[in-house]
């Protein structure tokens, strides 16, 4: 009798135990048929993983996403919090693990999976061995808080470009808790200086020439609401701006020699000593020592070096850098075709500008639309001097026609702009999206010296001393970054070698000191520089030589923006990748 009660409470019915049981039934009938078809479903293809990835990069990281042309992400930022910085790390840890699995692989898509895993080994050191999150206002202010692309770029119409900054105003505002949450209570002096300067000038940007730059839009409402959101913004930032500001100073701005080596491979993938990574830039800054003074005794004879950079620097443009760098780039664009340096697509050519206040820490720099975009005009962007200076630090500060004549070289003709010109049209999306540090700088500063070997300036020494000027500048930083982060080199030792050993002025060696704390890895310029230097020449050697140039320099550029140890053993044909000087 108690097993039949117990049957009838377990079932009240015939009926309802059949029912139940035919459904269990099914239920293991589907789980059996979903293992089936997982087990049978055919594996994810490269392309498909590529494309996926892509996609979930852009979720993490829409700030990014926008910078490139993604511009259904417009309006968002990424997700600062604890959970969102978590979330970030797990995705690139994914990506690195999931890539490895593709074994069976032609010749380009191996490159292209090594070359995304090692843009995702380098975001990583950043995010997790550096700890930058929490530790330096840089993460935040290169990671998104800049909404230039929505001003500059004429991708769309203004209402709707409005519309995506108020959005992104909105953002701002409400990731700004979690910049002070993250940011610590004490930081080196340089960083506080840089997140003051930084965060305060977003703010002051976002009310001021972000507002200006849509006046013209007739749409009260929409103004309206772009005027408060806008200003919530700015409070917000500079509520973030003002908590750096009472930060204590500190002078622990080092990576440590460790740290420092794992940076290098990490986000470069170059396997080298920190020995012979100075060696190799004490070596180049002797190099280019000895021709400067070549130079200087020809330019001018019987005098030292400082009255020959002098002689150099006074030589100022007469209607200031903005004008002359307009003259310069179709002038170097002629020199590049007629001299058969590289391939110029297209005839369009960047514009220039003088930098916003809040982004004046580089003296300049190029924004080129994103390869996800139609059209779009690069420009150049010069900075003022920093008007809190002395009247004749700031005369310092404007570079000498020879100068800047390399610097326009560097950041558009041949250098950042044809670089993207290529990248932007590289066959692979990766290759479109990802431009590595020392691929974009080692190229750009490569072009100066290359442009001069070229015949740039007819053999004038006042041209050379000009183009040295700015290579010194690069082997300060290299050697900068080795000594500040690895070395126990100072602040104020930075700050002399840039003014001794690389001849720059005190207004631009205290700027590029105090550069050197918080971004370790600007030793990229020479480094990348070195690197290409010697791959062309292992190239050209069986190739022809000079007359090579063009055609290693196309070849070079076609591939986006690798690790350029990754591109050596692709354009050598070596069995595994490594750093060549």
């Amino acid at each position: 009798m108690k097993s039949i009660l117990l049957a009838g409470i377990a079932c009240l019915t015939l009926s309802a135990c059949a029912t139940t049981m035919a459904d269990d039934r099914r239920a293991d009938a589907a789980m059996d048929a979903a293992q089936v078809a997982e087990r049978t479903a055919p594996a994810p293809t490269w392309k498909s993983f590529v494309d996926g990835t892509i996609e979930d990069w852009f979720e993490t990281d829409p700030a990014f996403a926008i910078y490139e042309g993604a511009h259904k992400y417009d309006g968002r930022l990424p997700d600062w919090s604890d959970a969102g910085l978590k979330a970030r790390a797990a995705f690139l840890h994914s990506v690195i693990d999931d890539a490895g699995k593709f074994t069976a692989l032609s010749d380009a898509d191996r490159f292209e999976r090594d070359y995304l895993v090692q843009v995702a080994k380098g975001q990583l050191f950043w995010l997790e061995d550096a700890d930058q999150p929490h530790t330096n206002p840089a993460y935040y202010i290169n990671g998104g808080l800049d909404p230039n692309v929505y001003v500059s770029r004429d991708y769309a119409d203004k209402p709707t470009r409005m519309k995506a900054m108020i959005a992104f105003f909105k953002a701002v505002a409400a990731q700004a808790p979690n910049i002070r949450a993250n940011l610590p209570a004490a930081m080196p002096a340089s960083f506080i200086k840089l997140g003051t300067d930084g965060f305060g000038g977003f703010a002051d940007y976002y009310r001021g020439d972000a507002r200006a730059a849509f006046a013209d839009v007739a749409d009260p409402a929409l103004q309206a609401e772009f005027k408060a959101a806008s200003e919530a913004a700015a409070i917000a930032m500079k509520g973030v701006a003002d908590q750096v500001a009472k930060a204590t100073p500190t002078q622990d701005f080092a990576l440590g020699a460790g740290k420092f080596a794992r940076m290098v491979l990490a986000t470069e993938g170059a396997d080298t000593t920190l020995d012979t990574l100075e060696a190799a830039g004490k070596a180049d800054i002797a190099r280019n020592q000895q021709a400067l003074k070549l130079a200087c005794a020809k330019y001018t004879p019987g005098k030292t070096i400082q009255q020959c950079f002098d002689r150099m620097r006074a030589d100022k443009p007469k209607d200031g850098p903005v004008a002359e760098a307009r003259r310069e780039i179709p002038q170097l664009a002629d020199f590049v075709r007629s001299h058969d340096v590289a391939t110029i697509p297209g005839t369009k050519m960047a514009m220039v500008e003088e930098s916003p206040p809040y982004n004046r820490a580089n003296s300049a720099y190029i924004d080129p639309p994103g390869p996800l975009e139609n059209g779009g005009s690069s420009i150049y962007y010069i900075s003022p001097p920093d008007p809190t200076w002395s009247k004749q630090m700031q005369m310092d500060y404007i570079p000498g026609k020879a100068d800047l004549l390399f610097t326009t070289v560097h950041e558009v003709m041949p250098g950042h702009y044809l670089q993207f010109l290529h990248s932007n049209a590289a066959p692979s999306i990766v290759g479109k999206l990802f431009v590595g540090y020392a691929f974009a700088e080692g190229w750009a500063h490569y072009a100066e010296e290359m442009m001069l070997e070229a015949g740039l300036g007819d053999g004038d020494p006042g041209v050379q001393v000009g183009q040295i000027s700015n290579a010194l500048l690069r082997n300060c930083r290299y050697l900068s970054a080795i000594g500040l982060h690895a070395r126990g080199m100072t602040q104020a030792q930075s700050k002399t070698m840039f003014m001794e050993q690389c001849y720059q002025d005190a207004g631009t060696a205290e700027q590029q000191a105090a550069r050197g704390t918080y971004d370790p890895a600007y030793l990229n310029y020479t480094l990348g520089k070195l690197m290409i230097r010697k791959l062309r020449t292992d190239w050209t050697a069986t190739r022809g030589g000079r007359s090579a140039w063009k055609a290693f320099h196309d070849e070079f550029l076609s591939h986006g923006g690798p690790a350029i140890p990754l591109l050596r053993q692709t354009m050598m044909n070596e069995p595994a990748p490594h750093a060549v000087f």
